[in-house]
């Protein structure tokens, strides 16, 4: 027996080496790929824009940081990685599929004589002679239909004839169930995956090197790389040590600004702010925020902000939380290098501000995650913290012109103008108010047109249900149904509300329509956001709170989707009213609670809802009590009829008139034997406990 090494001219084995290294790399990627992406802070491709002519400041450079958003998102070259390991994969596999095709099939005698490796000899001779009649030359002709010839029927009844004597020799028999060939042991034949052009003349060390260092090096670094990166990241994919650094950051109490300097402490900054950039026109930008605080042309940071601030020591830290505040000011820095690292910051921003909620979220405090909601609002909307301005939402408005609108409007109260509240006023008013403080009547439409298109959603009825039952009982499942409108703030003509369109009824079991129409989401139009470098699609957070302890009872349920279509293609309310729903379970004592429910867009200032929300749990015996009346008799074509009949019992036909329902419960009160007598006002009266009323006012 001898060993021989040689390469792989016909490119047998080299297929099976490249797809095996080619899949080590492009399966875990296509996993990454594939896997559901955050978005918190992205868009839907099916929603569409708010239309608006209006172009801000540095348009130029935040077009520029929103396609290099877009270019992240898509993760080009990831994409173009995985798309060619799969082409390449592909193609290994044709070449393994034509090789195994062109390469010569192994003699095998149990397959010619269509016997099984443990036939015994006996067997053998039986299949032999079965054989002699169908398959001998002097008794088979050739088949026409499949092109044989005299020479093929020979030659399939010598191979026939030479897997026979092969079977029936103890010796060669052995051999071939040992060894797998007649003639027993062959020589031993290494193949290299590795086709002999590649190393020809004299090439083979270099390839040889470049083996090493792919096997040894490049394959476990990549692998090892992809692994460490996916443990150093939260389910929010933010990083470990960034959520670990917010963490420390948390209080109970918390407003925007505290917010604001919490999620500044996360390390994705360092991609943004790396090198030259975490101190290069750190000073220029202090300077800037300083001067325009002091000059009191924008609203100010209070003062606690402006100390954690100073007392920042991280350079990046420090950069990042100046340009966070020169962000929401709309402040101008002078430095198109600022200008483009500001807009860049502010999607990153809001994403460690929804890792951040999720930490506030943890804790259940109300305080912390309702700064943390509003301060999404103000990022996505460039406002600053310091004071509401919402009307900094519509184009061409600045807070010198908001201010001398709020004056005149509010009579020298220092009352903030909502634009549900603006657009309210009879456009007259509106165009002399716009005049007095230096807005012209083109720019004021610019601003009423995108007013007209914002997705106000407007509470109609809100209740608490049980799927099925009539009553709230003790740890049921209990659903917090919400229905609403979306109706634009200076939408006329709105259509009234159709009772029927607030009631929540159960679809019948087995009802596939209803269920269909139920599982249909539409969208709401991107986010208004110019000065936000990135497609955002606005979410509504609904959530109960309970007053007394400042904690989240509840919590929230996001909503970015919904049942019914909100807006037609042109932008115009359809005026549906749309149903959200959040499923919690009920206490386990039986009483009145009473909770806050809050909705908050966190894309928009000034669209939140706030109102009361009553629950009664009743006693769990009194969802057992049934009415006589509310039993039918089965019907006689029914089995359950036949059956009765059969026991004697009554059915629907024979069945007396019912009596009314007062004359039950009398009928019941005599059998009754007890100390006090039974009325009819509290049966009637416990029918009206269920109903809620959650009406009040907006906030």
């Amino acid at each position: 027996m001898s060993s021989e090494y040689n390469y792989d001219p016909d490119a047998q084995f080299f297929p099976f080496f490249v797809l095996t290294i080619t899949s080590l790399v492009t399966l875990p990627l296509t996993y990454t790929l594939l896997r559901a992406p955050s978005t918190t802070t992205g868009g839907s491709s099916k929603a569409s824009h708010i239309t608006s002519a209006y172009q801000p400041e540095h348009a130029d450079i935040i077009e520029t940081q929103r396609a290099k958003q877009k270019r992240k998102e898509r993760r080009l070259k990831r994409l173009l990685t995985a798309a060619t390991g799969w082409v390449v994969m592909a193609y290994m596999v044709y070449l393994m599929y034509v090789t195994a095709r062109a390469a010569p099939t192994v003699w095998n005698p149990y397959d010619i004589l269509d016997i099984g490796m443990s036939a015994s000899e006996k067997q053998i001779n039986s299949r032999y002679r079965r054989l002699s009649v169908t398959m001998h030359p002097d008794k088979r002709q050739p088949d026409a239909s499949r092109n044989e010839t005299f020479d093929m029927v020979n030659d399939q009844w010598v191979e026939i004839v030479k897997a026979y004597k092969a079977l029936t020799d103890e010796d060669v028999r052995n051999n071939y169930i040992q060894y797998g060939n007649p003639d027993g042991k062959q020589s031993t034949s290494f193949g290299i995956a590795l086709p002999q052009f590649l190393v020809s003349e004299g090439s083979g060390k270099y390839v040889l090197v470049f083996y090493g260092l792919l096997l040894g090096i490049g394959l476990p670094w990549l692998v090892g790389k992809w692994w460490y990166g996916m443990q150093k990241m939260t389910r929010e994919r933010v990083l470990v040590t960034s959520a670990g650094n917010m963490f420390k950051e948390y209080r109970e109490r918390m407003d925007e600004g505290d917010v604001a300097a919490a999620v500044s402490s996360a390390l994705e900054y360092r991609d943004i702010l790396h090198g030259a950039k975490e101190q290069s026109g750190l000073g220029k930008l202090e300077k800037k925020l300083i001067q325009a605080f002091e000059e009191g042309a924008e609203p100010g940071m209070l003062p606690k902000d402006r100390k954690k601030l100073e007392d920042v020591e991280d350079p990046v830290r420090r950069k990042t939380l100046a340009l966070v505040w020169a962000y929401l000011h709309r402040l101008d820095l002078d430095d198109k290098s600022l200008e483009a690292e500001k807009y860049e910051l502010a999607p990153t921003v809001l994403q460690m501000n929804e890792a951040f909620l999720s930490i506030c979220l943890a804790y259940g405090f109300t305080s912390p995650v309702l700064a943390t909601y509003h301060l999404s609002q103000r990022l996505v909307q460039a406002t600053p913290p310091a004071e509401r301005l919402p009307l900094l939402q519509l184009p061409h408005f600045t807070p010198s012109i908001i201010k001398q609108i709020e004056q005149t409007t509010s009579a020298g109260r220092h009352e903030h103008i909502s634009i549900q509240s603006f657009m309210a006023l009879p456009a007259e008013h509106r165009q002399a108010l716009a005049h007095a403080a230096g807005l012209s009547n083109g720019l004021l439409k610019v601003a009423e047109g995108v007013a007209r298109q914002l997705p106000l959603l407007k509470v109609e009825k809100a209740f608490f249900k049980v799927q099925g039952e009539r009553y709230l009982v003790p740890s049921s499942l209990v659903q917090f149904v919400v229905k609403a409108r979306f109706i634009p703030p200076g939408t006329t003509n709105i259509p009234d509300l159709i009772e029927k369109d607030l009631l929540d009824v159960d679809p019948a079991e087995g009802d596939i329509q209803a269920q269909k129409q139920e599982q249909e989401q539409h969208p709401v139009p991107l986010a208004y956001a110019p000065y936000f470098a990135k497609d955002r699609s606005p979410r509504w957070h609904i959530f109960l709170v309970d007053n007394r302890q400042g904690k989240i009872a509840v919590p929230p349920f996001t909503f970015a989707s919904f049942d019914k279509k909100p807006f037609h293609e042109d932008g115009s309310p359809t005026f549906h009213v749309v149903t959200l729903k959040m499923q919690f379970q009920a206490p386990p004592q039986a009483g009145e609670y009473k909770f806050v429910m809050r909705m908050i867009c966190d894309s928009y200032l000034g669209f939140d809802h706030k109102q009361e929300a009553v629950m009664v749990v009743e006693d769990a015996s009194k969802a057992n009590e049934v009415d006589d009346d509310d039993i039918s008799e089965p019907e006689e074509d029914s089995i359950a009829g036949q059956m009765a009949a059969l026991k004697g019992q009554p059915t629907a036909s024979d069945a007396q008139p019912r009596r009314p329902r007062k004359a039950i419960r009398e009928a019941r009160a005599e059998d009754e034997e007890s100390d006090y007598e039974s009325g009819t006002d509290e049966d009637e009266e416990s029918e009206s406990e269920t109903d809620t009323d959650t009406d009040s006012d907006d906030e």
